[in-house]
């Protein structure tokens, strides 16, 4: 290391005491990391920089050296005191300081020599610590509803600067008003290390909506996130002030089932025992707050009450209705009646509320309660009705049959379609099944049989002659006939032959009247045309007036009208 001549110190001494410092930087550092140190010397070209120097205010106008670095040389540590080991030099003349602590918080000087000159720049550290942690202790048991009570404390430890605590109720922040609400902090400094814990008591008078209520406390720091405790909820007690009565799935309650009764009051801690009345009885309930009745009937339906063993007059009521059904459909089962007879059901309902009926024959719904004036066969069938209230459901059925004799509703003959043969088809209804039977001997094409009676038979006969034939229907009630005339096939060709040639015939002459009657309409025209030209040219030679009528026009005109008729005729 070179020394500087006597006179050199000399001068750079004056001008470092002429130097009027402007103003001072402030660093801040973290606890325990390592802080850099600006030597704010910007102006200068490196290239002219002969020595860097740092040192530090000791207090009490002293002030001591850390480091040294020479143009072109390695820095030097010169400091055998707490910073030994702990300070370097960075490339931009930096100074670095490693471990931070809060006796760090001082004033370090960064001296440069460039030639005849010497600056200084002087840069103030101040070292924070976020708190090691936040967490709310000595925690109530409960709170009572309208007295202020210690919820809890929250402590920042070892933080610098001291912390700053927040008490949050639901996410929001709670303010110290004197009455439901006051909160206490204070601040204890570490003699060894110089870092404060904060501590802060909420006091706090609850309401019944806090009874789910989240509280938390929280720190804001500048250079870390903010902070925030785990969170708490407390009980909060207080007195019965309403109690109702609840019945478990009342909707629902049928003759057979159970029902519950539950007495719910809305203090907290809530009461342990609790009156039930049951029409006229009263049963005590302790260490629970439900009661239940089986195999209840329509005689349970009544008014049912609960109250507080401790406060009688604190009570609930509610009326319970036990629901039942009773359906009787008059007449029902199966039921035999004759065609043409009135039968009017009768379904009586006894229920509990209002019910809902529904009517089926033979699974098809109806839009109405079946009512008959007059039976027939096609009213045979199964007829079912349905009542319901809420969960329950009756049923009942009418399994009716209509019968009478059998009675022939159409009796039809149909040429086959060879043209060879006829096909009777004779339609009957009656109850019990009829018997179908022909005068005449035939081919059995078909048989159909319905439900409602109905029975349509069709035959295949090839008749040589013109004949009558009876359909005949029988059963154990009665019996019954009808007849038609049927050709023999061979004159019904014949007729059919005719009858094209009649029809061919007439034709023929129609359309021979409509040509001679136009053929003659056009002649008298030609021939009326001709007389009046002949007529107009005799006027003019006899001198008689155009517009006059002669004997000849009248007859002429006549002949057109006669002749006009016959052709209508």
């Amino acid at each position: 290391m070179h020394l500087l001549s006597a006179s050199c110190v000399c001068a750079l001494f004056i001008t470092v005491l002429l130097r009027q410092v402007t103003g001072l930087e402030t660093v801040i550092g973290l606890y325990g990391e390592t802080l850099e140190i600006p030597c704010n010397n910007v102006a200068l070209n490196s290239e002219d920089i002969r020595i860097t120097k740092w040192k530090y205010d000791k207090g009490e106008g002293l002030s001591g050296d850390l480091l040294v670095k020479l143009k072109n040389q390695n820095f030097s540590i010169s400091t055998t005191d707490e910073y030994e080991g702990r300070v370097s030099m960075a490339a931009n003349r930096s100074l670095l300081l490693s471990a931070a602590k809060l006796s760090d918080q001082r004033t370090f000087t960064c001296m440069v020599v460039a030639d005849m000159d010497i600056s200084e720049y002087p840069v103030n550290v101040v070292i924070h610590k976020t708190p090691e942690g936040l967490e709310i202790s000595d925690k109530a048991e409960e709170l009572e509803i309208g007295k202020l009570t210690k919820l809890g404390k929250c402590v920042a430890k070892d933080s610098n600067p001291a912390a700053n605590i927040i008490w949050l109720k639901n996410k929001k922040p709670l303010l110290a008003d004197g009455k439901g609400i006051s909160i206490q902090a204070s601040v204890l400094v570490d003699p060894d290390t110089g870092l404060s814990t904060t501590s802060s008591v909420l006091e706090y008078s609850a309401q019944k909506e806090d009874t789910d209520a989240v509280f938390t406390c929280s720190t804001e720091h500048t250079l870390a996130a903010d902070m925030e405790s785990s969170p708490a909820t407390f009980s909060i007690t207080y007195s019965t002030e309403n109690i109702v009565l609840q019945v478990t799935d009342q909707a629902s309650l049928v003759e057979g089932g159970s029902m519950t009764l539950k007495c719910v009051a809305d203090g907290n801690p809530a009461p342990t025992a609790y009156n039930f009345h049951l029409k006229g009885e009263m049963v005590k309930v302790e260490n629970a707050d439900s009661y239940t009745i089986t195999n209840v009937t329509r005689n349970t339906t009544g008014e049912y009450k609960c109250s507080l063993v401790d406060d009688p007059t604190m009570e609930a009521s509610k009326d319970i209705t036990v629901n039942y059904l009773d359906i009787n459909l008059s007449p029902s089962g199966n039921i035999v009646k004759s065609a043409g007879e009135a039968l009017h059901p009768n379904l009586q309902i006894d229920s509990s509320g209002d019910t809902k009926v529904s009517w089926t024959k033979d699974d098809v719904k109806l839009e109405k309660e079946p009512k008959f004036a007059k039976l027939t066969f096609a009213d045979s069938g199964l007829y079912e009705c349905e009542v319901t209230l809420g969960l329950l459901n009756q049923k009942a059925f009418i399994e009716l049959t209509v019968e009478g004799a059998p009675v022939i509703t159409k009796l039809i003959k149909v040429r086959g379609e060879d043209g060879t043969h006829e096909e009777l088809i004779c339609e009957v209804e009656g109850s019990p099944k009829p018997t179908v039977s022909w005068s005449i001997n035939g081919t059995l094409i078909d048989e159909t049989a319905s439900d409602n009676g109905k029975i349509a038979q069709k035959i295949k006969v090839v008749p040589t002659a013109n004949l009558t034939v009876s359909c005949m229907v029988s059963n154990e009630l009665g019996m019954a006939s009808k007849t038609i005339n049927v050709s023999s096939i061979i004159e019904e060709v014949r007729m059919d032959k005719k009858a094209q040639s009649d029809d061919n015939d007439q034709t023929k002459l129609v359309v021979g009247v409509v040509v001679a009657l136009l053929v003659a309409t056009l002649v008298l025209g030609l021939a009326y045309w001709v007389y009046m030209k002949k007529s107009k040219q005799g006027s003019w030679k006899t001198g008689e007036k155009e517009n006059g009528s002669s004997e000849e026009e009248k007859k002429l005109e006549e002949k057109v009208e006669e002749n006009s008729q016959k052709a209508e005729v």
